[in-house]
């Protein structure tokens, strides 16, 4: 049952649109409180009473029945309690019937969502600042489509820019074609570090280096040869990463792809007027906007990110007909996107509206001594992603090996819980928060981690390995552990889709947080096994469910379950 809907229906003579009603009702944090809430403050203005009046005369009115047991007003909140019996049957009967499916919905279908995200740079390392991108993008991209979206995920390569024809004069001058193809990513970073330390004493580099460039624009062989291996061999490289997060795209169309689609935008920005000259430049001025100019062009013709985003921004419109345009990208370019957006409105194009910048903070690691370690490409002291994962594999190998070294694959279920603590790292905070972590916080076992819920789903699987088929049972004494857990079961549906409204990964890290919590207060309190039959019947059935629950959350996170621990 659709208990918000339920409850909205039976408020109707509010005088307020049911789906408003619908849309306001939320889970109270505590569930002493009750299992739904609907604050009355929205309702003031319109009804034109005090929020507590319009609670109590509410509270007065409502006739319980045998679907909502209790209703109660308090501060303005009307609380209301479900009864425990039907919402225990019906829920189990749901996850258990769903299984993988308990969650999803067909509010996208027909509609398309386009997410930009990773994009990473050709020839240059996959770092630890590429995680947040990768893994929020990831999510909300399984996220949307568990909601029947057509979800498009664009990896806007790094592909355009001096910094090629930087490269092409190190490998001419220091590089070898053995070397590249063994070293791979890490020898085209040595080969970019060793240009920009030859640089310093020798400026006139950068011109060669600018002349390559050119030369990649203008189509000679030689140069376009080098430049399109060099993208295949990070291609190759940076797959290996992406296959380890169970991150994917549907285009990889980079900067370069956007060239020859510039001057079409150009020339409707000048033909609308918009197009003015400053210094040689070209801008589209936003004083009135609050915001500095836009630079389409530089004094010397040159495009730049703005130009480019604004003919991939037409383009997707045009080759996906979107519904909505998500850029992952983080925060340091909140005014270039604000920029953008606002440019396309001015050129007329209504579904500018329809873009978002899903902004995050920034990634660091701390060393052993609590410090966060600096990072620069041009000075090669980058922390590398797949380090990352490679030391996270090696200490929770180390983990299992003090703890249980007759694990059968413990080497395969390191791999998964290592990245898994990665992941969800990465996702256990609201995204605009900047992230600072270190190995031993985020493979903690205990706290609010990956590890700590992939664990409790190991433990499960191993009750129910035990256990069996569960019986035939009548569903009656309901305790609150068993209580507490269920109904937190039960919201998983509206938490997917809180994710996908607030554009927040996080929402489904700290409910995975919740229900793990939850079933191990279940699980040390309430005997399982061992039981009469039909208490233990029930309580393998909640066990099912609470597996079905956290394996679905975890799978929209990107991360594994692991059969044992």
């Amino acid at each position: 049952m659709d208990y918000k809907k339920y409850i909205a229906e039976k408020l109707s003579g509010l005088g307020v649109d049911t789906e408003e009603i619908e849309g306001a009702i939320a889970v109270p944090p505590d569930k002493n409180m009750g299992d739904y809430a609907l604050p009355c403050f929205k309702f003031a203005k319109t009804m034109r009473k005090a929020p507590v009046m319009i609670a109590n005369e509410l509270c007065e009115r409502f006739v319980c029945d045998d679907v909502i047991s209790g209703v109660e007003a308090v501060n303005g909140y009307l609380n209301f309690k479900i009864n425990r019996e039907g919402l225990v049957k019906e829920s189990l009967a749901k996850i258990l019937s769903e299984g993988e499916g308990y969650g999803k919905s067909d509010v996208g279908d027909g509609k398309t969502v386009c997410i930009d995200y990773s994009s990473i740079n050709i020839a240059k390392p996959f770092h630890i600042g590429h995680l947040s991108t990768t893994v929020i993008g990831g999510a909300l991209y399984r996220i949307f489509k568990f909601l029947g979206y057509n979800t498009v995920g664009i990896n806007h390569l790094g592909d355009y820019g001096t910094q090629f024809g930087k490269l092409i004069y190190a490998y001419k001058n220091w590089g070898r074609q053995k070397d590249v193809e063994e070293g791979g990513i890490k020898e085209l970073t040595r080969l970019y570090v060793h240009y920009h330390e030859e640089s310093e004493k020798n400026p006139a580099m950068d011109d060669e280096a600018r002349r390559y460039f050119k030369l990649i624009e203008q189509g000679d062989e030689e140069c376009n040869k080098l430049f399109n291996w060099f993208k295949e061999i990070t291609l190759k490289d940076i797959d290996k990463i992406y296959r380890e997060l169970d991150v994917t795209f549907d285009s990889y169309a980079g900067e370069s792809f956007y060239i020859d689609k510039m001057q079409p935008v150009i020339d409707e920005l000048n033909e609308k007027g918009l197009l003015k000259e400053s210094d040689g430049a070209r801008i589209v001025d936003l004083e009135d906007y609050n915001m500095p100019p836009c630079l389409i062009l530089r004094s010397d013709g040159a495009s730049i990110y703005a130009t480019r985003d604004l003919a991939a921004a037409l383009y997707r419109k045009n080759t996906y007909n979107f519904d909505k345009c998500l850029y992952v990208v983080a925060y340091q370019q909140n005014l270039h996107f604000k920029q953008i957006f606002k440019v396309l409105e001015l050129m007329g194009k209504d579904w500018a509206k329809d873009m978002v910048h899903v902004s995050y903070g920034m990634v660091s690691l701390l060393d052993e001594n609590g410090n966060q370690v600096a990072m620069s490409t041009r000075h090669g002291t980058v922390i590398l992603l797949e380090d990352v994962l490679k030391k996270c594999h090696e200490k929770c190998l180390a983990v299992i090996e003090s703890k249980n070294p007759d694990l059968e694959d413990k080497e395969n279920i390191a791999k998964q819980v290592g990245t898994g603590a990665v992941i969800f790292a990465a996702l256990s905070n609201s995204k605009i928060k900047d992230i600072a972590f270190s190995y031993d916080k985020i493979l903690n076992f205990d706290g609010e981690t990956g590890p700590y819920v992939q664990y409790t789903a190991a433990r499960i699987k191993s009750v129910l390995r035990k256990g069996g088929q569960p019986s035939a049972y009548t569903v009656k004494d309901i305790n609150e552990d068993e209580y507490q857990l269920i109904s937190a079961l039960s919201n998983f549906p509206d938490v997917v889709k809180a994710s996908a409204d607030k554009l927040e990964p996080f929402y489904v890290t700290r409910y995975a947080i919740e229900v793990a919590s939850l079933f191990n207060k279940f699980y040390f309190n309430c005997k399982i096994i061992g039981e009469d039959k039909n208490t233990e019947s029930f309580r393998l059935d909640i066990c099912k469910a609470t597996l079905t629950v956290i394996s679905n959350a975890l799978g929209l996170l990107g991360i594994k379950v692991p059969e044992r621990m």
